[in-house]
């Protein structure tokens, strides 16, 4: 539907989104510049500590506050601010909120703009250094600011913005229950390289209260640990985003309709359509539904619904727990709509994604066909009748019902029976009549019973759309599918334990097991494609195209082996399996005339096949080609067993699955 292809749409943006900032934050962690720049700063801050804070220093810094920040502050939170709480209190942390906040000559907003406070110290020298080049990244990805933070001390040494938590410690200082102080913490905590934190919107406090989200990674000096990079993001990239730079028509979502994200605590993510376009009528609605005043009085105060306005529909508590789909539910504003709602997968975070429309817009086309399709039956129904009254005075009555049954017939109806209470011709006319009715009738139930039997078959042995084009009448159906994962399965120990049964029994002992690999299948989404003796092949991503089809397989193949081993221990049997899977491009197609089948083939192929073939691979091993390690090796644990010369001049590496997941478990 079309608002399941938006919310798709949006999705893909915002995970591509969340991806990119993950990528950049890692990257710019590892750069040599920013490593010299947390070494130079840390030392320059430490510097710092050794300085004297004149009186008038202090006066301007609280002066800052009592007049700048404070202020809006308190207008934008109940109660009034106490300055002690929020006011710098080491010397280091005062010496710069000094020289780059209070005593920086440009207002606030603009701090950013002083790249030397011309005070002679080493830390102003190492500013100006570094600053411009920092500030040049900060505008070019549109990140709302960036941060140093010393590992040992929690202090921000450095941050672009120059905002009240600028030199203060995450530690101990006022902000340190902030959501920035939590993803720097697990950054420290993480004791390792290639390690990204996320933590989720917050109202940030230094930024006014505004919503923000973080992201923080470490930073190494080679092995040893200096430091701390922050990101701090606004809300404003995934508000353009889900609101299609406020086009919701452009989008196909009509008046009423609109995209939004919803976190774990059940609050928005994104701002709601309905406060941008009709904020009274919104705020109304809210108390409508009798949301609480202090909510309302919120959102008007902040002008955002994100953080503050609460979704706890059947659609959002289905998402966050992982499901997809669509249905009719009543919305946050109490009014009933259309949802199709989905989960978000951005690691760290636990968010919805929902676009709805209200149920009379989305509704609208069906109910005028059905006015339209009522309108011309009552019409057509009415004709009917008039020109049956007409003509059945017209024309003798018995002749008119045999004309009006032989019509019925011709038209597909085929249990047009006459009734004629007649003992002259027209009455034998009408037996002779109704005899070749059921003989019609018998006839067309038995069509319509091998049919279905054809058509089951077809199902069976086919895929759907492979079944849909042999229907059709297409008969030389090949196709060329990219980006298809492929599993070869052979089951050991079968032909040991055959030879102890009888044909009977070794044919529904082997019956029964690949049974329950079909049924797996469906469960994972992957097509058999056949067996031969105690072979399993099987791909995924065919048919129905899938991003994670490496991913599927996988899980697939542990589900397998662990049915086999179920099947031991049910069946009293020792048998194994040992899996390879390999992805690439497929040929796909129907192979004979007379008895067809329908196969796959191509390199992708025959290297699946060449893998279950190397002695490396052993009963109860699941090998995997170097393509799918190197598309799954941060989710799973693999190790190299062997290579496998593909072309003269290239080999391919073959790796084992050790566990299912880089934390999980030993497999």
């Amino acid at each position: 539907s079309q608002l399941t292809s938006v919310r798709a749409s949006k999705a893909y943006q915002i995970q591509a989104y969340f991806e990119s900032i993950r990528d950049q934050t890692q990257a710019l962690s590892e750069d040599l510049m920013v490593v010299n720049a947390m070494k130079e700063f840390e030392t320059a801050y430490h510097e710092l500590e050794t300085q004297s804070i004149p009186a008038e220093w202090d006066a301007a810094i609280d002066g800052y506050y009592q007049q700048e920040y404070l202020p809006k502050l308190a207008k934008l939170h109940e109660g009034t601010p106490i300055p002690e709480l929020y006011q710098p209190s080491t010397t280091a942390s005062r010496y710069l909120q000094y020289h780059y906040i209070a005593a920086n000559p440009n207002p606030v907003g603009k701090k950013q703009l002083l790249d030397d406070a011309k005070d002679g110290s080493s830390y102003s020298r190492v500013h100006a250094q570094y600053h411009p080049v920092l500030e040049k990244f900060h505008d070019r990805f549109g990140y709302y600011d960036l941060f140093l933070i010393d590992a040992e001390s929690g202090a921000i040494v450095y941050s672009i913005f120059k905002e009240v938590d600028y030199g203060t410690s995450l530690f101990t200082g006022p902000y340190n229950n902030s959501n920035l102080a939590k993803a720097v913490a697990a950054a420290i905590d993480a004791k390792g390289t290639g390690y990204t934190k996320i933590v989720d919107f917050d109202q940030y406090k230094p930024s006014y209260g505004s919503p923000a989200a973080f992201i923080a990674a470490p930073i190494f000096d080679q092995s040893r640990f200096i430091g701390v990079l922050a990101l701090q993001f606004p809300v404003d990239e995934i508000n353009r985003v889900m609101t299609g730079n406020k086009n919701w028509k452009n989008d196909g979502l009509g008046n009423s309709g609109e995209t939004y994200i919803v976190g774990q605590d059940h609050t928005m993510r994104s701002v709601s359509r309905f406060l941008i376009e009709e904020p009274d009528r919104y705020l109304e609605l809210l108390q409508n539904i009798h949301v609480s005043e202090d909510t309302i009085e919120a959102i008007q105060r902040f002008d955002t619904s994100i953080l503050l306005q609460d979704v706890n529909t059947e659609a959002v508590q289905e998402a966050l727990a992982q499901r997809e789909g669509t249905r009719i539910v009543n919305d946050y504003r109490g009014i009933p709509v259309l949802s199709s709602y989905a989960p978000l997968d951005i690691p760290g975070l636990n968010w919805a994604i929902l676009a709805e429309m209200d149920l009379a817009e989305a509704y609208a086309p069906v109910y005028e066909f059905q006015r339209v399709i009522l309108i011309w039956a009552t019409f057509i129904i009415l004709l009917i009748t008039v020109a049956s009254m007409v003509l059945s005075y017209i024309f003798i009555k018995p002749i008119n019902t045999l004309i009006t049954s032989a019509k019925k017939i011709s038209e597909g109806e085929v249990d047009a029976l006459v009734t004629l209470n007649s003992e002259n011709e027209f009455g034998e006319l009408a037996d002779a009549f109704n005899d070749m009715v059921h003989s019609l009738q018998a006839k067309t139930e038995l069509i319509e019973q091998k049919n279905r039997e054809n058509e089951e078959l077809l199902l069976n042995i086919f895929p759907d759309s492979v079944a849909k084009r042999l229907k059709s009448g297409e008969k030389d159906i090949a196709d060329q599918v990219p980006n298809v994962t492929v599993l070869f399965a052979d089951v050991t120990g079968f032909t040991g334990l055959s030879e102890s049964m009888t044909v009977y029994e070794a044919v529904k002992t082997l019956n029964d097991l690949v049974t329950t690999f079909d049924e797996a299948t469906e469960r994972f989404g992957v097509e058999k494609i056949k067996t031969s003796g105690d072979n399993y092949m099987a791909v995924c991503g065919l048919s129905s195209p899938r991003l994670d089809h490496m991913n599927r397989m996988i899980d697939f193949a542990i589900e397998v082996r662990s049915l086999v081993r179920r099947f031991n221990y049910e069946k009293g049997c020792h048998l194994d399996i040992k899996i390879s899977i390999h992805s690439g491009d497929v040929i796909a197609g129907i192979v004979g005339r007379k008895k067809v089948i329908y196969d796959v083939w191509g390199d992708t192929v025959n290297i699946a096949n060449i893998i279950l073939a190397r002695s490396c691979s052993n009963p109860g091993s699941i090998l995997v080609s170097q393509t799918v390690y190197d598309y799954l090796q941060d989710l799973f644990d693999f190790e190299w067993v062997d290579n496998l010369s593909q072309h003269s001049d290239q080999d391919l590496g073959v790796w084992q699955l050790k566990s299912a997941g880089k934390r999980g478990t030993d497999l």
